[in-house]
């Protein structure tokens, strides 16, 4: 059985080279040409000793993820769908603006948390990713994207874990992920350029704090544990002040200077003047933990069996101004990619009406996706 070298990070890669009996230095050079240059064939890695190349097709292969297909929107925003066996369907997103080009990238097929706002959690949980099937959708786009654009430099400027699943409940397969992105030998992003989001698993952003600081965005969506619990069923399991508190600690090694809460606004539920002054005394009063917020306000986009509704702009900008002449930090946000689908919600009606389909015909399985959202009032970013 071959090893997917798209499972390494350049360490494991070394180690797996050193298995071989051949120099650490070697993994450098392996590493540069799967990601640097998204080489997929062992013969194209022209500096490497003969002797290697005619070697690591009978131990290793770099195998990317399957695409199923491609939906490109009028607003430029790009969605692949991708097979990754049993029935399971992954989907990528690629955002691009002005200044950057933002990829959303899945950790999961499905998600476990269930938050009732999110139509992959009503779909329920299939399996983890592995590091190669996450690495996979960057290293396809990239390189995709390159060609396309007929470039050599960077064209993904930005990576967020927002896609489908909890990324922190995958974090043996993330972690050698987020490595491979940041690494100078590989993808070189900045650790501000890379952001997890969490639904809060507490104990795994302790872990990530110390092994891979990089940015890190919450789902927050509610001010009190009532609500918040009816919202993201973890909340039961670690209520807002642990969660809270965990995201002080988290702070310190973070390359930010704020901490980013996720709000989706959903009509008459969370959205009241009253729940922007319960969030501005909950934040105030975690600020004497030396916690620095910045709070995203997020339309909601309905799909079916979801039961919620939309706030209207006007309620969201009112609940922004709020919370803004209290001092937080305040965005509201749009989304982008509606007319393929590749919006925040939209998935979960979609792939259940394919679920028979998809298991039938798996050479044209349709796709699922967690959540894509870009900053209307602009964030910071080096």
């Amino acid at each position: 059985m071959t090893t997917n070298l798209l499972d390494y990070d350049l360490e494991g890669l070394a180690a797996f080279c050193e298995q071989l009996g051949e120099k650490r230095f070697r993994a450098t050079q392996l590493f540069r040409w799967i990601h640097q240059k998204g080489a997929s064939s062992f013969d194209q890695m022209t500096d490497l000793a003969k002797s290697l190349r005619e070697k690591l097709p009978t131990s290793a292969a770099i195998k990317g993820v399957k695409l199923v297909s491609r939906h490109d929107s009028e607003d430029g925003t790009i969605k692949w769908l991708f097979d990754v066996g049993a029935g399971d369907i992954i989907e990528t997103v690629f955002i691009p603006e002005s200044d950057r080009g933002t990829l959303c990238i899945s950790s999961q097929a499905g998600c476990a948390v269930g938050c009732r706002f999110c139509s992959t959690g009503h779909q329920g949980f299939s399996r983890n990713l592995t590091t190669a099937e996450i690495v996979g959708q960057l290293w396809f786009a990239e390189h995709c994207l390159r060609q396309q654009f007929k470039q050599q430099e960077r064209v993904i400027s930005n990576v967020v874990m927002m896609g489908m699943g909890e990324p922190l409940q995958n974090y043996a397969q993330l972690l050698p992920a987020l490595r491979v992105m940041l690494d100078d030998h590989g993808y070189g992003l900045s650790r501000r350029r890379v952001t997890v989001s969490t639904s809060g698993v507490v104990p795994m952003m302790d872990r990530l704090a110390q092994d891979c600081p990089v940015a890190l965005a919450v789902s927050l969506h509610a001010p009190v544990d009532a609500l918040r619990s009816d919202l993201v069923p973890l909340n039961k399991k670690y209520p807002i002040a642990e969660l809270l508190q965990a995201c002080a600690r988290y702070q310190q090694f973070a390359p930010r200077d704020f901490m980013t809460f996720e709000y989706c606004m959903l009509d008459g539920v969370n959205d009241q003047s009253e729940h922007a002054r319960q969030l501005i005394a909950l934040m105030q009063h975690h600020a004497k933990d030396g916690l620095v917020c910045k709070i995203n306000l997020i339309p909601f986009n309905p799909f079916p069996a979801s039961g919620l509704t939309r706030s209207a702009m006007p309620q969201v900008m009112a609940f922004a101004k709020i919370l803004l002449d209290a001092g937080i930090i305040t965005t509201v946000r749009k989304t982008r990619g509606d007319d393929i689908d590749a919006a925040c919600g939209q998935l979960a009606g979609d792939v259940q009406d394919r679920t028979d389909v998809v298991r039938r015909m798996a050479s044209q399985r349709q796709g699922m996706l967690g959540g894509i959202k870009v900053v209307m009032a602009r964030e910071t970013s080096a």
